[in-house]
């Protein structure tokens, strides 16, 4: 097989030195074309945030594949010292590079366990690749499999079950008070970061309306462009509470805006159901006295953060029969390979023995004419095909489980010398 990879994670190469070496832009299909003119091999590069990783795959002749010179191609493709690179970066090779791969496809080498954007990462790694035209037919295998191991994964345990961003957790929340949305009204109150990213999972639900306050009003005109929204001004934020069902607030106030007193007054001018809040400011912008469970259910960060934690570790209870169901695949694949690789000389060498065993069959048959009934001629004929299957089954049986990794004097270079198979 010949598979190479060599790169650096989260886990081994810091944030400053990710950012260094990432293959973002034209760097990637830049990156692709001088690995293959260089060392005459197929090749993916996947890169991301959190890792960048180089596959490689040279069939036939493992020379010119080593992790000292990828590595070196590495710090010269991104004019960074070898020395300050060699000691972040990792390399394995054949069934230790597979199986590697088949854990990241499957999230279970990243940052947070069952993330669902990996997958689709390296699946764009791998078509950007073929648009390259740096693949053949060994990353064409690996990458799909690698795929497809992912996919059983994810369907087959329950590792990606649940969000964790606070943002999705969030959401998730709304959609267990509410069946329906496009009669609800969702206010946005303030401009944060994390508001923003909420407030984007929020219009997804496609609710009526969208309303936007701020003490900025260019703030909250920015914000409610963004989703469609409608900018009230910020004197008017007890009337938009009275009109909401679901509540995003984001303010960073130093205080909160929102008593208890203040909101009992305006639950008394309400006619609609529960109202939602997602208080996901810090310092907290509702006073947490304001959850009843009934006319308004109350979240803050830190509550989301158990809910977060809590399908962490839930999450955590399925990563050992995912990493069953990766050495499963690994050791399929190998497999695989290994049949391929040894299917010619094994029919070479079940023909041979076929061969041997009809002539030897013939010629008994023509000095027993006449002798032998047709019974005892088909058991006869039975019996050698019984020895035949017998005497192969042992050397087919340890050619498929001879192990993969190129060595000096191999089972199957044994094999062909001992059967004179050519």
């Amino acid at each position: 097989m010949n598979l190479l990879l060599v790169g650096g994670s989260y886990k081994t190469i810091p944030i400053e030195l990710r950012e260094k070496l990432a293959f973002d832009g034209p760097k990637l299909p830049a990156a692709l074309n001088e690995l293959t003119a260089r060392f005459g091999c197929e090749a993916v590069i996947l890169s991301t945030c959190n890792r960048v990783e180089l596959y490689l795959a040279r069939p036939g002749s493992p020379s010119g594949l080593n992790a000292d010179l990828i590595t070196e191609f590495v710090a010269q493709f991104h004019q960074t010292g070898y020395d300050a690179i060699r000691q972040n970066l990792y390399s394995q090779t054949n069934a230790d590079a597979v199986q590697h791969l088949f854990r990241v496809a499957s999230s279970l080498d990243s940052m947070i366990v069952g993330e669902g954007q990996i997958a689709g990462q390296v699946k764009k790694a791998y078509e950007q690749s073929r648009e390259a035209g740096a693949t053949g037919s060994v990353m064409h295998g690996l990458f799909q499999q690698a795929l497809a191991v992912a996919k059983r994964v994810k369907t087959q345990t329950g590792i990606s079950r649940g969000h964790v961003s606070v943002s999705s957790v969030a959401v998730d929340y709304v959609r267990q008070v509410y069946d329906h949305f496009d009669d609800k009204t969702v206010l946005v109150i303030g401009a944060g970061k994390m508001g923003a990213l909420t407030l984007r999972h929020l219009r997804d639900l496609h609710p009526r309306r969208i309303l936007v306050t701020n003490r900025s009003p260019e703030k909250a005109q920015a914000v409610a462009k963004e989703c469609s929204g409608t900018p009230i001004p910020w004197e008017r934020l007890d009337d938009a509470l009275v009109e909401a069902d679901i509540v995003l607030s984001t303010t960073g106030a130093p205080q909160p805006i929102m008593t208890r007193q203040r909101f009992e007054g305006i639950l008394a001018r309400r006619s609609r159901g529960t109202m939602v809040i997602l208080d996901i400011a810090v310092p907290r912008d509702f006073d947490p006295a304001i959850h009843d469970g009934d006319r308004a259910c109350l979240f803050n960060v830190d509550d989301l953060k158990r809910i977060q934690e809590q399908t962490i570790h839930e999450r955590q209870q399925h990563i050992r029969p995912a990493e069953n169901i990766v050495e499963q695949e690994v050791k399929r694949y190998i497999n695989d390979i290994r049949r391929r690789r040894h299917g010619p000389i094994i029919a070479q060498l079940t023909q041979e023995a076929e061969a041997q065993r009809k002539a030897i069959v013939a010629d008994l048959f023509a000095k027993l004419t006449g002798k032998l009934s047709k019974e005892d001629c088909d058991y006869i004929e039975g019996a050698f095909k019984l020895m035949q299957n017998r005497f192969l089954h042992g050397p087919i049986s340890a050619l498929a489980d001879d192990a993969p990794e190129p060595s000096r004097h191999t089972l199957l270079e044994a094999m062909m010398k001992m059967f004179r198979l050519s």
